[in-house]
């Protein structure tokens, strides 16, 4: 049978190659031939013995090629439709399940004329029916039902194993996480931000609640569309669970979304320049006057970042200087602060012969003691210390006992004597400053 099939192809490829093109084309020469009333060709066309012959020639021509085609069409063939959705069927107040599958593909299997009118057909759901199951591990089929019976199909994959557990509640905390704050204009800040509820549940299997350290509104600046200083509303605040490491982790939460009124202000502080000299100046030198083109600046930021800063340093390298120089420096902005009203000064250092002094008995300042204790000093040199200060005279005319602090840095220590560092800082950057004793002995006892 299948030896004639394939004789009849071949003659109907033949008849199609060498009969029915060839003759189409005649015909359409006919016909132009016919509009130019040629009444020989017209003749010969309307004789009907001609007609039937030219008409039995294409009848099996068209007989031939349409059965090739409707062999095709019959063929078995396949089709995979790819990341089908799973529908769980359950109890999804009383239940969670883990386990499923969200996507699987389907295989439909049968002639290729079915599977043509089955991907113009709607999309069935891949189901996975688990309402007459139990808390516990469960292997369970999935099913697929065709829209088409002469269509076979294959579900890959076919079988999922399914955990379930209760569906367990608990009420948490909410609080409120501002993101993409950096989109804002320089000069503003969120100064507060206020949810239209406090408190959440959270639902899903007890060992992940037990996972959940706190449950977060995400307030998007970019949500706002053109942020000003004022109250603004955003609805619809996602919420999102957090582990400890900052995981986000998979619980229902309800209500998923929430209301969050947000207070935009531009907090700002005018804060003083303090230049830094960094290295030493030339031998023999001090530094005698610095000078900046700016005195202060205006900064803007969070609240609580503002409050302390209490002047922006500019560092300036002095290292070798000899004589007078002019600096352009840039002024970097502290941590915690969006904007400046200035970000460049021009700095003027003028240097001078260097001469010294010392300031004598200056008493000992203990730092970072644990009240846990007691302190006395070994001998009575051990309580104060010489100061060698140096700079320009019309300088250090001005330096006293009262310029400078001298102090040890008890952290860390404990019971016992110790020989401890003595440490030294003035409040003027153009004097240098050192101890003539470097280390002190100090007794520290348990407070009874």
């Amino acid at each position: 049978m299948s030896k004639i099939k394939l004789f009849l192809k071949r003659i109907g490829r033949f008849f199609d190659k060498k009969l029915i093109t060839p003759l189409s084309k005649l015909f359409v020469k006919i016909n132009e031939l016919l509009k130019s009333n040629n009444k020989k060709f017209e003749a010969l066309y309307s004789k009907k013995s001609s007609l039937v012959i030219i008409s039995l020639f294409m009848a099996v021509g068209i007989f031939l090629y349409v059965d090739d085609k409707s062999t095709t069409i019959s063929e078995t063939s396949a089709e995979v439709l790819y990341n089908q959705k799973v529908n769980a069927i359950y109890n999804a107040e009383a239940y969670v399940i883990e386990g499923i599958p969200e996507t699987v593909d389907v295989t439909m299997i049968g002639r290729k004329s079915d599977l043509y009118l089955a991907k113009q057909l709607p999309v069935d759901a891949v189901d996975i029916d688990l309402k007459d199951l139990k808390q516990g591990t469960h292997k369970v089929s999935l099913k697929y039902k065709g829209s088409i019976d002469t269509i076979s199909y294959k579900i890959d994959p076919s079988v999922a194993t399914v955990v379930i557990y209760p569906k367990m509640s608990e009420s948490r905390t909410l609080t409120a996480d501002i993101i993409n704050q950096d989109r804002l204009n320089n000069k503003l800040s969120i100064s507060k931000v206020e949810l239209d509820r406090q408190e959440v549940i959270i639902k899903g299997a007890q060992y992940k609640l037990d996972e959940v350290a706190t449950v977060k509104a995400l307030v998007d600046i970019n949500n706002i569309a053109n942020p000003k200083v004022g109250d603004m509303t955003l609805k619809d605040v996602q919420l999102i669970a957090y582990d400890k490491k900052g995981n986000i982790i998979d619980v229902e939460i309800v209500p998923n979304k929430v209301n969050a009124t947000i207070t935009i202000a531009s907090p700002s502080k005018v804060v003083p320049i303090k230049v830094i000299p960094e290295g030493k100046v030339a031998f023999g030198k001090a530094i005698s006057k610095i000078t900046t083109s700016i005195d202060t600046v205006t900064i803007y930021g969070d609240e609580e970042a503002l409050a302390n800063i209490k002047n922006i340093e500019v560092p300036v390298n002095v290292e070798g200087l000899s004589d007078a120089k002019k600096f352009t420096e840039t002024i970097k902005k502290p941590a915690g602060v969006r904007s400046m009203s200035e970000t460049v000064t021009s700095i003027s250092v003028s240097v001078e012969t260097e001469i010294s002094k010392e300031l004598e008995n200056v008493q000992l300042v203990y730092e970072n003691l644990s009240g846990a204790y007691s302190i006395n000093a070994a001998s009575d040199a051990d309580k104060y210390a010489t100061v060698i200060v140096k700079g320009v005279e019309s300088v250090l005319n001005d330096i006293d006992e009262n310029s400078v602090k001298v102090y040890v840095d008890l952290s860390g220590y404990g019971p016992g004597t110790h020989d401890v560092d003595v440490l030294v800082e003035g409040n003027d950057v153009r004097v240098s400053y050192e101890t003539k004793v470097k280390k002190v002995t100090l007794i520290i006892s348990q407070r009874r």
